[in-house]
């Protein structure tokens, strides 16, 4: 899943609401699993499937 925070600008302000973005992804997973725990391999699948920003739109936001 990819972050809806790409067209904003203000800095502490996209890295919080990415936090936002990654907590509800986890809780969607979470509530997903059968478990009473998600295993640490899904949630390492949930927070590495983000898609990193590349060069230009690292530039971008800068």
């Amino acid at each position: 899943m990819v972050s809806s925070t790409g067209g904003r600008s203000g800095g502490h302000d996209d890295a919080a609401l990415d936090e936002i973005d990654l907590a509800g992804e986890l809780m969607i997973a979470a509530t997903a699993s059968s478990g009473d725990r998600l295993p640490t391999e899904r949630i390492d699948e949930v927070l590495l499937d983000r898609a990193d920003p590349g060069p230009a739109e690292r530039e971008a936001e800068e």
